[in-house]
């Protein structure tokens, strides 16, 4: 696929522009400088031709921390992997040394590079715009992305360079990805799980927390299915979130989570599991996704049979809620069982997507004793329930038709949600069981 690369120093209006083009909110944007740090992609599809848009982190080139460093690690793949290069500069500022420096840095890959002056809303600063000839681009495109000045000629000038046979089909739903979001606290080896499954440095991995900011997506198969792992950024307390960019990327990440199909959960084996562990698998439950815990830096020899234990039974204990989510003990850092997590993921794909036959159904349940320390009459649930019937999968849910305004008891509902796991292997997945009370005439 054609790929179109944004480059640039930091608060030029990168993702700004990558918004807009894409149309939708992706990329975080912000005023705080380097917000964006790992590479994030987008599909665009426009007149029959399609194109990979990437948006990277603001480049520094002398600078030697470790996080300016590793996003312009990024940048450099970024650039490399790109038929063509849009250089960012601010029109507003001017033209200054760190973009000729940028501009150099680019013109050596040898690669198709444009440059786009961005913030031109402001009278007077396009005829300013011409001092930033000198770096010698092949052309030049005037926007302001927050208004949406100047953006359709840049779309229409890539769109003149891919050719006519780049379109793709529609996907059916044999092809439809698995989406896979990747949760937890910050520093629990979110990002090197994901560098591991992927076999390269998608994102950025440091020991600094909350290094991960935006949630960074990538498509992959694996034994002929394909997958889409999203990387989210590190969830903390809402006290401990202070910068701009952190309560965004905390909002990104539920966001994600709420999209996609299967959660992973990963928790540190050093730390154990926490109260903040269990609120994030309560909004991974809420939101109706199947969710496998993983247990990372597990690095300890197979005997420590009795350590994994303990944890899965304190895990359990704090998180009730839970009991169906599967365990799996993994090391980021070697590689062990992290593919299992995959396979587990599948798995839990295709059972959320399980349909129950409504005759089939009615006779499970309805021919069903109740739990024994809830009276139900005559030893079966149609005394309380007229029938029922599935009416979703993707998350499963059910509805219960109750002869009365009454409720189950919540130990009812539970064996009937045991009932139906047992029955039709909804693993690692909730079952929503919703109760509809009679209506009774005036």
């Amino acid at each position: 696929m054609y790929k179109v690369a944004i480059v640039g120093r930091p608060n030029v209006g990168k993702s700004t522009l990558f918004n807009r083009m894409t149309r939708s909110r992706k990329a975080l944007v912000g005023n705080e400088p380097g917000i964006t740090r790992d590479r994030i992609y987008e599909v665009i599809e426009l007149e029959g031709k399609t194109f990979e848009l990437v948006d990277t982190g603001g480049i520094v080139p002398d600078d030697q921390d470790m996080i300016p460093s590793m996003i312009l690690d990024q940048a450099r793949m970024a650039i490399s992997d790109s038929d063509l290069i849009l250089l960012l500069v601010d029109a507003r500022a001017g033209l200054i040394p760190l973009d000729e420096s940028l501009a150099s840095l680019i013109k050596s890959t040898g690669k198709m590079a444009w440059l786009v002056p961005t913030k031109v809303d402001v009278p007077g600063v396009e005829a300013h715009v011409w001092e930033f000839s000198k770096l010698g681009m092949e052309k030049v495109f005037p926007v302001s992305a927050e208004h949406n000045l100047g953006t359709h000629d840049l779309m229409d000038s890539i769109l003149e360079r891919i050719p006519e046979n780049s379109a793709l089909g529609g996907p059916g739903k044999a092809d439809r990805e698995i989406r896979i979001a990747v949760v937890g606290r910050p520093n629990v080896g979110k990002s090197s799980l994901v560098n591991k499954i992927l076999g390269e440095n998608r994102v950025i991995v440091s020991n600094i927390p909350g290094t991960t900011r935006d949630s960074v997506d990538s498509p992959f198969e694996f034994e002929s299915k394909k997958f889409r792992i999203i990387d989210t950024a590190g969830i903390r307390r809402k006290g401990r979130t202070t910068l701009k960019a952190e309560q965004l990327s905390v909002i990104m990440a539920r966001k994600n989570m709420e999209q996609a199909d299967v959660v992973i959960l990963v928790i540190d084996v050093v730390e154990g599991a926490t109260h903040l562990d269990a609120t994030i698998a309560g909004y991974a439950f809420e939101a109706g996704k199947s969710v496998i815990v993983a247990v990372n830096k597990w690095d300890l020899p197979e005997k420590e049979t009795n350590t994994a234990r303990k944890l899965e039974l304190d895990f359990r204990d704090k998180m009730k809620f839970l009991d169906f989510a599967p365990f799996v003990f993994v090391s980021a850092l070697s590689g062990k069982r992290v593919f299992d997590l995959l396979r587990i993921a599948s798995q839990a794909w295709d059972c959320r997507n399980t349909r129950v036959p409504t005759p089939e159904l009615n006779e499970l349940i309805l021919s069903s004793g109740g739990p024994g320390n809830v009276v139900v009459r005559d030893n079966t649930l149609k005394s309380k329930v007229k029938y029922c019937c599935q009416i979703g999968v993707d998350p499963p849910a059910f509805v219960l038709f109750m002869r009365g305004s009454e409720k189950l008891h919540f130990s009812t509902v539970r064996f009937i949600t045991n009932r139906l796991r047992e029955n039709y292997d909804f693993f690692a997945t909730p079952i929503r069981l919703i109760q509809r009370p009679s209506k009774k005439k005036k």
